[in-house]
């Protein structure tokens, strides 16, 4: 489970921010909400963010993005950009490194991952572990005129071999993780971070992201994932009794085969390419139970005719289930595109009873939230705010004082007292 990202120039982060799953005091919804990792580390399965348009929202899910991304990416060569995007408003942070440190707990072990990159290089990269109460380090990385050096902890057994084929494939614009994705050596400390973030970090969820595919798959592969995944259909559409999944074949170059003939390429290397290159695709129909004249009839539709409302909930509800199933972290932005707030309020709702230690962030401009006091607790809520200088703050609800006395939290908030509101005169 993740326990906290600390940011540093990156997008509209300039000043460092952190945000943090530790949950408060509080006991209030305890037993659904929060995981005791470790003892005394107490940690929140759901974090809410609020702010207005532009304010910086969906870069913090971008941060945790980009770490993902960045453990796994292995450039085509060493003079490629490493792809980060530092605080473009002022003349100092164009041109000062970004900084991350992500903290994280892998079967009840601490880690905490450090790294420092500008746009070509990675300047620092460090990973460290606590077998202890006392941080024990994995590995440090630096740059030494251009070439990576990699020096690891002295409780760590590596041979010199692997040290060094590990630093040769270790590329100035790429993670330690991308080396060791290409080589064949263990380092059990090192493999047991690589495999948290590999899979128990989704990847995130835009509101564009198309998940029909993905859930379609699942839907075909795991009969417990189709019943959960009926009952959120259910909950859109309640005429949806069923879920019929089938595989055909899909051509997946039509669009090369058809500029092939236009380029005059021989009759026989097109029948060949039209013959090979197809794969098994999933076709999706959803059963609509409708009553006409005191008559019960069963009618499939395609996931083509549904409302997007339905295919947005159908998509979202796959990855949800794998989240949970791998106890994962999944993060969505904009929680709400094209569902009704009862079904947000369903998601939410699901996956808190239903995870252990998987964990949900979301961003959203659903206020309605913060007076469900049956659902959720103070200390999920957090804001993003942008100042003059256009730079984002990042703050939980959990740090304003007399909380306890307000009678509606969401009232509060559109009246301004926590900020993160747009100012509209």
């Amino acid at each position: 489970m993740i326990q906290s990202l600390k940011i540093k120039n990156f997008l509209s982060f300039k000043n460092e921010v952190t945000f943090s799953f530790e949950a408060t005091k509080d006991k209030h919804l305890e037993e659904s909400h929060v995981v005791e990792v470790a003892k005394g580390v107490r940690l929140n399965k759901l974090g809410v963010v609020y702010g207005y348009n532009a304010s910086g929202k969906s870069n913090l899910i971008e941060a945790f993005q980009f770490l993902r991304n960045f453990w796994f990416s292995i450039p085509d060569n060493k003079d490629e950009k490493t792809g980060i995007i530092p605080f473009k408003l002022d003349h100092d942070s164009r041109n000062t490194p970004s900084e991350f440190k992500l903290v994280f707990y892998y079967n009840s072990i601490k880690y905490s991952y450090s790294l420092m990159i500008n746009e070509d290089v990675v300047i620092n990269e460090k990973l460290d572990y606590y077998p202890t109460v006392q941080p024990a380090n994995i590995f440090e990385r630096t740059i030494d005129d251009g070439v990576s050096v990699i020096n690891f902890g002295n409780k760590i057994k590596v041979s010199s071999v692997a040290k060094d084929e590990l630093t040769i494939k270790c590329l100035p614009n790429s993670s330690v993780f991308a080396a060791l994705n290409q080589i064949n050596i263990k380092i059990e400390e090192l493999n047991n971070a690589e495999t948290w973030m590999k899979d128990q970090v989704m990847q995130s969820i835009e509101p564009l992201t198309r998940l029909q595919d993905f859930t379609e798959s699942l839907v075909m592969k795991n009969g417990k994932c189709k019943n959960q995944i009926l009952s959120y259909l259910q909950k859109a559409d309640f005429n949806i009794s069923e879920i019929y999944s089938n595989e055909f074949e899909h051509e997946i170059l039509e669009e090369f085969i058809a500029d092939s003939k236009k380029m005059g390429m021989p009759s026989k290397q097109i029948e060949r390419l039209e013959k090979e290159h197809v794969i098994k695709m999933p076709k999706t129909e959803f059963g609509h139970t409708v009553v006409n004249n005191d008559t019960k009839e069963v009618f499939n539709l395609p996931i083509e005719l549904q409302s997007d409302g339905t295919k947005r909930i159908f998509g979202l509800s796959g990855a949800i289930f794998r989240a949970i199933e791998k106890q994962a972290f999944l993060s969505i932005d904009e929680i709400e595109s094209k569902l009704h707030p009862r079904l947000i309020e369903y998601v939410i709702e699901q996956f808190i009873k239903s995870s252990k230690q998987s964990q949900l962030l979301v961003t959203t401009h659903y206020d309605n939230l913060f007076d469900e006091h049956d659902l959720l607790r103070k200390d999920n809520f957090w804001f993003t705010e942008k100042g003059k200088d256009g730079s984002t703050k990042l703050y939980p609800l959990s740090e304003f004082k007399g909380l306890n006395r307000i009678s509606s939290i969401q009232k509060a908030y559109k009246f301004g007292k926590f900020g993160a509101v747009p100012n509209i005169e």
